[in-house]
């Protein structure tokens, strides 16, 4: 029998869950890890995890749910449970099933741990999802102009006056350390894979936990970087793809070994919406980089609908699972 490969994923969010649905389909020849950032403050997740003072949930469900066996309709009515998001009544309006669920089965196990395994055998998930580490933190961020920022939703979605500012220093409060098992993950892993998603809300905030870096510096498996499909206001307003590729680099102590760029175009319809918000194309200045770099159309053709009671901000666009994932695969 041929040994599997290995590849990990990570990131948080929205961006990967499209990745790890793609890669899915390949689990019969690799072992998929996600590794998810434990710093999401907002909307359900930032509820519950203010009520119950539980690490945050809602990224881990994404990854859950992207690598849940869906194949009768059994299967995928569950990943719909999962995804429900409540949209009225008084305390519900707002929260996701899936959540809720996580934080029952927390309650009865008496460990986050647990609950997100009993999690993954109800759903048969394609792989393992791992929390990046136990700790309960707070992101952190510094900005250009001095300001100092705390909270992951107050990061990702900043006022206007501060569109334009850019962030020097990111880091966690208190001081976080990576698991053992997402430590064991990297260390083994054949592809590693950050992104894609939002520079620092989602993926650098991965990589400001104690050891990550480190783990991935040492790993001997390729480091794969994914560049977001557009730029964030307060974020990423002025950030070219090699200004992104340098604050990986900052940040884990190692350059991408392949640096992926989408070349799908975005609808000019959803140009003009994204502009209104202060958001734009990435520019592809790829050229300059020094590491191998691969361009694909990787955009998913149908515009991201929001749904009902969901509070937050989320993109129009995302990536192409099955495009990301045969491309991903095409490096083992």
């Amino acid at each position: 029998m041929i040994e599997k490969k290995k590849v990990v994923v990570i990131g948080g969010g929205t961006g990967i869950h499209p990745v790890l649905q793609g890669l899915k389909k390949y689990h019969e020849e690799i072992d998929i890890t996600a590794i998810i950032s434990m710093a999401d403050s907002g909307g359900s997740t930032g509820r519950l995890r203010d009520e119950f003072g539980l690490l945050p949930v809602g990224d881990v469900r994404m990854a859950l749910i992207a690598l849940a066996s869906d194949v009768d309709e059994h299967e995928e009515l569950l990943r719909k449970l999962f995804l429900y998001r409540f949209a009225k009544g008084e305390g519900l309006n707002g929260h996701n099933f899936g959540n809720l669920l996580i934080v029952a089965l927390t309650e009865i196990l008496g460990s986050e741990a647990e609950a997100v395994q009993t999690a993954s055998k109800i759903l048969r998930i394609r792989g393992q999802v791992l929390p990046v580490t136990s700790d309960k933190i707070h992101l952190v961020a510094e900005y250009d102009n001095g300001e100092i920022v705390t909270g992951e939703h107050n990061i990702d979605e900043p006022p206007q006056a501060r569109f334009d500012n850019a962030i020097t220093n990111l880091y966690t409060e208190p001081v976080a350390i990576i698991t053992e098992d997402a430590k064991q993950a990297i260390s083994e892993a054949d592809l590693i894979v950050l992104g894609p998603g939002d520079l620092y809300t989602s993926l650098l905030a991965n990589c400001v936990v104690g050891g990550v870096g480190e783990a991935i510096k040492q790993a001997q498996g390729q480091f794969v970087f994914a560049v977001n499909l557009m730029t964030k206001p307060g974020q990423t307003s002025n950030l070219t793809a090699t200004g992104h590729v340098a604050e990986v680099e900052k940040y884990v102590g190692r350059k991408p070994d392949v640096v992926i760029i989408n070349t799908g175009e975005v609808p000019a319809h959803l140009l003009e919406r994204y502009k209104a918000n202060h958001q734009f194309v990435v520019t592809d200045d790829g050229d300059n980089l020094s590491g191998r770099v691969m361009r694909a159309d990787l955009l998913h053709k149908e515009e991201v609908k929001q749904k009902n009671g969901d509070k937050l901000s989320r993109s129009l666009v995302r990536g192409d699972g099955d495009k990301f994932a045969e491309l991903l695969v095409s490096l083992l």
